[in-house]
This record gives C-alpha cells, structure tokens and sequence, in this order.
C-alpha cells in the first residue's frame, strides 16, 4: 500500500510540475519577469510543490514497508 501511495503522490508532483512550466509561459508570468525579474508567486510554488511531492512519492515508493504491511 505504501508503494502504491508513493506513487500516486509521485505522479501527482509530476503533474504539478507539468503546471508551474505551463504557467511560467503565460501572460502574467512574462509580464512579472519584465518588470520584477522572477516569475509569479503561483509559478514558483507550483514548481516548487511539485518538486517535493515528487521527492516525497519517489522515497515513500522505494523505501521499506511499514509495520503493518505482511510479506503475500
């Protein structure tokens, strides 16, 4: 279960990267690099988010199984 959970979070860190590329290319985020030099706060905090769940899905998927779990 622990496995299946890590990825599932894992995917879900890949998708919320997937977004904060998708908005690091609009409008808004362009306009904010001309005039403040760094991309939105939504930007950042996508690509960061999707980062540590990332992180977070990998380690939980391939680290050892919790108490509760038996060997089938």
């Amino acid at each position: 279960m622990r496995m299946f959970m890590g990825a599932v979070i894992a995917v879900l860190g890949v998708v919320l990267v997937v977004m904060g590329l998708d908005a690091e290319d609009s409008v808004s985020s362009r306009i904010s690099k001309l005039f403040t030099g760094s991309p939105t706060d939504k930007t950042i905090w996508l690509l960061v988010g999707g980062v540590l769940a990332t992180a977070v899905g990998i380690g939980m998927a391939f680290t050892g199984r919790s108490r509760g779990e038996r060997l089938s």
